[in-house]
């Protein structure tokens, strides 16, 4: 029983550090986790973004310390770095529609600037406000 128990843990061991490695894992795992959370929103009817649900499920993970953020820390940096790519279709769309480039695409540009500017802010006025709160109720 003890040999079993310490194979088990090797594996796992073994399986996080290869987690770790491999940047082509970690980025299957994250579109792995949407696209179930996706037809699961989907099959249960949640008004909420899948990836909205997938990032409460994976943050979760981290809080129970199920899988580490330092797992997933490589894949996530090439999404981010590549995140135009993401964006091309939409750039695309701008050539077609030469309306916004007048005021119609002014006021937007201001809109889009605004609200970024403002979840930005709010997001920093937010962990400031929980990183004092924490240090309060540190020992």
């Amino acid at each position: 029983m003890e040999t079993f128990l310490l194979t088990l843990r090797r594996s796992r061991i073994g399986w996080r550090r290869g987690l770790r490695r491999s940047m082509l894992l970690q980025i299957g795992l994250l579109v792995l986790l949407w696209l179930l959370v996706d037809r699961l929103t989907r099959q249960l009817g949640v008004p909420v973004p899948a990836g909205i649900v997938g990032l409460l499920l994976l943050l979760a993970a981290f809080g129970l310390r199920w899988v580490s953020p330092r797992s997933f820390a490589h894949g996530a940096r090439w999404l981010l770095a590549e995140m135009l790519l993401f964006f091309v279709p939409a750039a695309m769309i701008l050539l077609d529609n030469r309306q916004l480039f007048g005021w119609l695409g002014i006021k937007l540009l201001v809109v889009v600037v605004t609200g970024t500017v403002l979840v930005m802010a709010s997001t920093a006025l937010t962990v400031e406000l929980l990183l004092r709160r924490s240090q309060r109720h540190e020992p």
